[in-house]
Parts: structure tokens; C-alpha cells; sequence
């Protein structure tokens, strides 16, 4: 489970750079929702696709998992789109708290399973409720983008937990995984070129881009194989918290967003939320 954490933590590190890259060249223009979607995924995709080539006894993909999968795939187009919107619109230290909201949710998902909820951890879930209604209703905080953040945030349950429940019933993280974002990139690409007339592979060319698109790459994949060794809710909440720490400084210094010292507290309040839910 440690481990877990761990690689949950690093990959959000990761995903964070790339965010901001994303962030400063959607604001400029330089790239479309389709070619931001595709280079995110592109990286993740190729590295599973390495895996399955070196490793074949990883990839695993069963036709039982067809329904949860296809339905998944849907959710996920939907989850790209709000995703990107939210990041493009709004603030990134407001778009990593409101994402904390998965993971009382997630819990909510873990607890229908069959995993034992205690005392520390409603606690913990009222602590973070707490948290996000000062983020949803604090005028000091942007509120630019925030259905976008809502939606993304409450879709993130749903895919987060089909997949969790492919992984655990039918197929390995290799074969769920190549096969998704073989289909997503395809999504992607398509729409790149014909609707928004970009060819996203061009722009790998450039460093900015290629960054974004390694960075997470490699953040996708850690997360892939943190939600296999621990329950979704520790592993998203290891990911959610060090989101937030990140998406605040790169969103004060980096994107000169206001309110720091009310964002820390907020931050406090999350954390302390979090350390009882996992506890």
C-alpha cells in the first residue's frame, strides 16, 4: 500500500509540470482541447504498448469486460473534454482542491464493495466536505471554470471505478490500459486534424510540447499500477492531496493566482481530512 502512495504521489509531480505546460499553451492559443488531449495521452499510451511488446504475458484482455469497458470509454471522452476546459479556465490551485471531492466519493464506491469504513474516516470525509464549501462559497477564491471542475471531479468516480473493477475481474493494467488509450488517442488525433486542422504528432517537434506529453506520459502510468495495489480511495487521495500542494504553488508563482494564505489553510483542512481517511 506504501508503495502505492508513493508511486501515486511521484506521478502527480509529473502531471503537475505538464499541467502547467498544458495551462500556459491552451491560454496562448498554441494548441486545441484535441492536440492537448492527444499529446497527454500519447506518451502513456506508447509506454504501455512498450510493455506489452517486451512483457506479452502482461497484456490481457478479456470480451467479458466489453460492457464496463465501452461504457468507460464513453465516460472517459466526457472526461477529457471537462478535464481540459477546467484547466484551461480556471485557476490550477482551485481546479486541485475542488478534485479532492473524488475521493470521499471513491470512498463512498469502496464502501458498496465491501471495504470496512471506521470512525477516523468519516471524520476525515466531513473534514474535507468541510474543506471544498469553503472553496465552492469563499469569494476570495476564482471561481472561473468550476463547472467544468465539478463535473470532472464527479465523472473522475466512474471511470476510476470501472477500471479498478476490470483490472481486479477481467483484464491486466497493460491490456486495459493500451486498449483505451490506443482508442482515446485515435479520438483524439482524428478530431485534431479534422476539426480543429492540427497534426498533433507535428507539434511533438517542439520541447514545450514533447514535456507536456512525456511528463504525463510517465505520471499516467505510475497511477495506472498505484489504483493495483491499494483500494481507489487511498490511492486518489495520495494523488488529490499532493495535487493540491503542487497546483498551489505553480498556480501562486507560476500563474500569479491571489489568496496564498487562504489557500494553505484550505490545504490544512485537506490535509488533515485525508491523513484520517487513510489512517
Amino acid at each position: 500500500m506504501i508503495f502505492g502512495v508513493a508511486l501515486a504521489s511521484l506521478g502527480t509531480l509529473f502531471e503537475e509540470i505538464s499541467s502547467a505546460i498544458s495551462k500556459w499553451e491552451l491560454v496562448r492559443h498554441r494548441e486545441s482541447l484535441f492536440t492537448c488531449a492527444f499529446l497527454n495521452l500519447f506518451f502513456a499510451g506508447l509506454a504501455f504498448a512498450v510493455i506489452a511488446l517486451v512483457y506479452p504475458a502482461s497484456f490481457t484482455f478479456a470480451l467479458a469486460s466489453l460492457p464496463t469497458f465501452a461504457l468507460r470509454f464513453v465516460l472517459e471522452v466526457f472526461q477529457v473534454h471537462t478535464t481540459i476546459r477546467a484547466l484551461e479556465t480556471g485557476d490550477r490551485s482551485t481546479f486541485s482542491f475542488l478534485r479532492v471531492g473524488t475521493v470521499p466519493l471513491l470512498l463512498l464506491v469502496d464502501i458498496i464493495v465491501g471495504y470496512a469504513v471506521g470512525v477516523r474516516q468519516m471524520i476525515g470525509i466531513a473534514v474535507i466536505v468541510i474543506a471544498l464549501l469553503v472553496v465552492f462559497f469563499e469569494r476570495g477564491i476564482s471561481r472561473r471554470g468550476m463547472r467544468y471542475m465539478v463535473l470532472s471531479t464527479v465523472n473522475a468516480v466512474a471511470t476510476i471505478s470501472l477500471y479498478k473493477y476490470n483490472i481486479a475481474h477481467f483484464n491486466s493494467v497493460v491490456g486495459d490500459q493500451l486498449v483505451m488509450h490506443a482508442l482515446l488517442l485515435a479520438y483524439a488525433f482524428l478530431f485534431a486534424y479534422f476539426v480543429a486542422a492540427e497534426n498533433p504528432l507535428r507539434l511533438l517537434r517542439q520541447k514545450a510540447f514533447f514535456a507536456q506529453s512525456v511528463l504525463q506520459g510517465i505520471g499516467g502510468v505510475l497511477e495506472s499500477y498505484a489504483l493495483g495495489l491499494a483500494p481507489a480511495s487511498i490511492i486518489i487521495a495520495a494523488k488529490r492531496s499532493s495535487a493540491v500542494l503542487w497546483g498551489m504553488f505553480s498556480g501562486n508563482f507560476y500563474f500569479k493566482e491571489k489568496h496564498l494564505a487562504l489557500k494553505l489553510g484550505v490545504f490544512a483542512l485537506l490535509a488533515g481530512g485525508i491523513a484520517l481517511l487513510v489512517a
